[in-house]
């Protein structure tokens, strides 16, 4: 790809991720991006072929921007199965802050929009594995609890760890971050790992 074609692109990922956290909700067209990124919407059709494509590729692009990969370190070197389901809620918990405008975004429109339906339920899918993968680490450690299948582990743990869980407990009932991640470590190793 051209050095020309790679800065487009960024400008519509930049143009798509501005529009999503400050849409309140609100569809954002295509015709509205390639306004914003200062191009045709023939030439934003040019790089993404269809509206879902664009939506996911902004959600890596944010990751990308705020370093997800670097973040997730901690938890994926982790030595015990109890160190990667602690450093994975820290790492997510305190990644939702940073990425929240257009996660927002996305969960609002979802319902009457499938293309951020479908750019929602990957990056979704996307945080589920990481879920299973603390969960296995405890299980090859022998300290997942016996209440759980791995399956019903990774369910509770993704659900435990949603965005919509964090707006409740920081947004809602005020809890600041900090406590949020760490009252998060105490109820996940209360439920996941055994005595």
């Amino acid at each position: 790809m051209s050095s020309d074609n790679s800065q487009t692109r960024t400008r519509i990922l930049k143009a798509t991720h501005d529009l999503l956290a400050a849409g309140e909700g609100e569809v954002v067209r295509m015709s509205d991006i390639a306004k914003r990124a200062g191009i045709s919407r023939q030439a934003l059709y040019l790089h993404f072929k269809t509206r879902a494509e664009l939506l996911v590729a902004t959600t890596h692009y944010l990751d990308d921007l705020k370093g997800e990969e670097e973040r997730l370190v901690a938890s994926r070197t982790a030595k015990t199965g109890t160190e990667r389901l602690e450093a994975y809620i820290e790492a997510w918990g305190n990644y939702i802050p940073d990425i929240y405008g257009t996660v927002k975004a996305l969960l609002d429109i979802r319902h009457k929009d499938e293309a951020a339906a479908s750019a929602w339920d990957e990056r979704m899918q996307d945080m589920k594995e990481g879920c299973e993968a603390a969960i296995l680490a405890l299980d090859r450690d022998g300290d997942l609890s016996e209440n759980y299948t791995l399956e019903e582990a990774t369910d509770l743990l993704w659900t435990l760890l949603s965005v919509r869980n964090w707006e409740h407990l920081t947004l809602e009932c005020g809890w600041p971050q900090e406590r949020y991640i760490a009252e998060m470590k105490v109820v996940a190793r209360r439920l996941f790992v055994t005595d």
